[in-house]
């Protein structure tokens, strides 16, 4: 019984989706703009409750995750301690945005913590602005 068990927990852990955040803004940005993808990012801070909220719940959705990992190239960058354009102010924490990778736009930004249903449809709203830029 405990092998079988042993066994579930790892095929579940295996097929859990994980986002597979990109190293660095740039890196992140040519990726996008290479396949044709808006670019996600996601800036937090180290002391920030909400932003480990946002990481440990929402991101963490099996349905979230493969949604920003098929539609988008994500990065999460330390806000005062990442290399990213200053033009993505961060006043408060989370703040995510999705940029055109084609123009280097902001597409859509929004800050602080949103539960499943609402991030989802954060990426709607992010996903059709993306598309009507086409």
């Amino acid at each position: 019984m405990k092998k079988l068990l042993w066994i579930l927990l790892c095929a579940i852990s295996v097929f859990s989706a994980e986002i597979p955040w990109n190293s660095s803004y740039d890196q992140a940005f040519v990726k996008a703009k290479k396949e044709g993808k808006p670019l996600m990012v996601l800036i937090t801070s180290e002391t920030c409750r909400w932003c480990r909220k946002l990481e440990s719940t929402t991101l963490q959705d099996d349905e979230i995750a493969s949604r920003i990992t098929t539609s988008f190239q994500a990065v999460n960058v330390t806000k005062d301690k990442s290399i990213y354009p200053k033009n993505f102010t961060a006043k408060m924490v989370p703040m995510s945005y999705f940029i055109d990778p084609r123009s280097g736009k902001v597409l859509y930004s929004i800050p602080g913590f949103w539960g499943t249903e609402d991030y989802n449809s954060i990426l709607d709203d992010a996903l059709q602005k993306y598309k009507k830029g086409l």
